[in-house]
């Protein structure tokens, strides 16, 4: 019976027959492939990521936003957020919320959603 501990890598790999060396050379390829994949896979991920954070797709800057907006005059604005370069509010007016989009540079209502009870 062989003692593990006592036998050296050079003993072990002289006593493995060529198919046993050759499935070795093959194993040892197929991990370094399969390893080179998942790195390029990593980096594309990670390359993606940094894209879209530092990608800026809105023509608005400080330089031209519009000054005013016009709204009713009863109306609350409630939240103001932007969404694919338009300005999306929330507005109350008396009892009845709407959203309303608005063109950022020019101030101008693009289209108004009205929330109704049912």
């Amino acid at each position: 019976m062989r003692d593990p501990n006592n036998d050296s890598v050079e003993t072990v790999q002289d006593e493995l027959d060529p198919a046993a060396l050759r499935l070795q050379s093959k194993l040892r390829r197929l991990l370094m492939g399969s390893s080179l994949v998942m790195v390029l896979g990593l980096l594309a991920v990670f390359a993606a990521i940094f894209y879209k954070i530092n990608a800026n797709n809105s023509n608005v800057t400080a330089d031209n936003v519009a000054a005013t907006i016009a709204i009713g005059p009863q109306a609350q604005v409630m939240s103001v957020t932007q969404m694919d370069g338009k300005l999306v509010m929330l507005i109350k007016e008396g009892t009845t919320q709407a959203l309303v989009y608005i063109d950022p540079v020019t101030g101008r209502k693009i289209a108004r959603t009205d929330f109704v009870a049912r």
